[in-house]
């Protein structure tokens, strides 16, 4: 454990925490403990059967009372593959820490994962009907963001899935992606004790050019909030052999990190249910889907502007779709009504526009039948 006055000049908080195996976890200032990284992930959700590496030794470099930063030095060992670490860690308002790993494999890797993180959704609005509890919402995360090379960024609400979910987003040279807390409200978690509502978010920005490959999230199902039921990590797309050499480079960013919304609409909210028109007898297989966008680029618009949903589904068919702001909070809502097309998940994707311009992140999601059923 690495302490720092993090908060107050004269307390000398945890900073940083290595768990074990190959975790560890970090605190922005004010930030309650929750998402943890890892220097490694291997084989994890395939049939192969995961392997966890370790950091086996640890090297410190001792600051001096005018550093700024800390070096820590790290050696990784797993039956597949060795490593050696380098994490330069500066405190603050957001902590950062830039990681380089350079691996040797030993065998053949069938996935190997990069920057891999490791965090819990139990439940939140999306399947909040699942869970009797008093509490509105449970999660250390509550979305999976995405920042690819042109700039367009993809917001993915997380899931506590009725069976284990693979996503795998298939990108080059991704600028940035991470496990993000967004919800910051307590009265939307009502938890006094965990403090869901201060858990920090993780950020990974690649450093140089990663090339092609993929953004895998994988979403286990689970019935208590002990458990980390959601891994995110980067895939190379080149197949991993015996014998090769990896460097990887990135920064980690830890805390209640800042997204602007002059420029972009942020997904804020998203809301499920028995699908059709309230009042009435509806079809049984429709869903619901209430998805509320926010941001300070709405007020820069024209009364002669007109917003507009673009809705992209696969394995289903939209029944009805509309969109509106909503005069109470000043949000705008993407309602859509899906009839699904048999037993396969469900992909929901869609973005606000004026003209030909985006005004809004690209909200995604995948859905099951059975999803939000305990």
């Amino acid at each position: 454990r690495l302490h720092y006055p993090l908060n107050d000049p004269a307390v000398m908080d945890e900073l940083v925490s290595f768990l074990g195996a190959s975790y560890f976890r970090a605190l922005g200032r004010g930030s309650f403990y929750g998402i943890s990284a890892r220097g490694l992930a291997v084989n994890t959700a395939t049939s192969e059967g995961e392997e966890f590496p370790r950091f086996s030794e640890f090297w410190i470099e001792k600051p001096t009372r005018q550093s700024k930063e800390i070096n820590i030095y790290a050696a990784l060992d797993s039956q597949s593959v060795t490593g050696a670490y380098h994490f330069k860690i500066v405190p603050g308002r957001n902590t950062v820490m830039e990681v380089t790993a350079r691996l040797f494999t030993r065998s053949d890797i069938r996935r190997l994962g990069i920057a891999p993180m490791t965090s819990m959704f139990l439940y939140s609005e999306n399947n909040r009907a699942a869970f009797d509890d008093y509490r509105n919402q449970v999660h250390d995360s509550d979305g999976l963001k995405i920042v690819r090379a042109d700039g367009e960024e993809v917001w993915r609400h997380l899931n506590n899935p009725s069976e284990l979910a693979n996503s795998f987003y298939v990108e080059t040279n991704p600028k940035a992606f991470g496990l993000f807390q967004r919800d910051r409200d307590f009265d939307h978690y009502q938890d006094s004790e965990a403090g869901y509502q201060r858990r920090p978010s993780l950020l990974v920005e690649p450093i140089g050019e990663w090339g092609k490959g993929s953004i895998n999230l994988v979403e286990l199902p689970t019935e208590l909030e002990v458990n980390d039921n959601i891994v995110a990590f980067w895939i190379p797309e080149a197949e991993v052999k015996a014998g090769q050499e990896l460097e990887y480079r990135y920064r980690l960013t830890w805390g209640s990190i800042e997204e602007p919304t002059d420029k972009m609409a942020r997904v804020v909210a998203l809301r499920s249910g028995a699908g059709g028109t309230s009042g009435v007898e509806n079809a049984g297989n429709l869903r619901k889907f209430v998805v509320d966008f926010e941001g300070e680029i709405f007020g820069s618009l024209s009364p002669e502007d007109k917003v507009e949903a673009v809705i992209n589904v696969g394995k289903a068919k939209i029944a009805h779709d509309s969109l509106s702001k909503v005069e109470a909070n000043g949000v705008w809502r993407l309602v859509i009504d899906l009839a699904p097309d048999g037993d396969p998940p469900v992909e929901i994707s869609g973005y606000l526009k004026v003209g030909d311009n985006r005004i809004s992140e690209v909200w995604s999601y995948q859905w099951r039948r059975n999803d939000g059923q305990r």
